[in-house]
């Protein structure tokens, strides 16, 4: 059974920084693509990045690009997403998710998701 667990959610004033981790009880974690969604009150599940399976490639939403960094660590079955200046409009609850598919940015084509960490920016 594929278990995702994410922690590191928290209250930040704009412009700080948080660090989401993501847990995975996956075996071959190492195979999975993996990628980080976001969901604010209200509006649809956006995408945020993703990273290849080896970690040597990432890719970002514009909203976060150069903000926001993702990376795994395939020994821990952890991915990870540091996220800096933080602006009011980030709040959401942040979601990990994996995929056999490949590097994408749509919900559908990843096949496990986390329950969710909350993120909420003060201005």
């Amino acid at each position: 059974q594929v278990q995702l667990v994410e922690s590191g959610g928290g209250l930040v004033q704009a412009g700080g920084s948080l660090r989401l981790s993501c847990a995975a009880s996956i075996r071959t974690f190492s195979r999975y693509y993996m990628g980080w969604f976001r969901q604010a009150p209200g509006k649809e599940r956006d995408f945020v990045a993703a990273i290849t399976s080896s970690g040597g490639s990432t890719t970002y939403a514009d909203s976060v690009k150069g903000r926001f960094t993702i990376s795994r660590d395939n020994a821990k079955n952890t991915v990870y997403l540091q996220m800096n200046s933080l602006k009011p409009e980030d709040t959401a609850v942040y979601y990990c998710a994996a995929s056999l598919y490949g590097l994408g940015s749509r919900s559908s084509e990843y096949d496990y998701w986390g329950q969710g960490t909350q993120v909420t920016v003060s201005s």
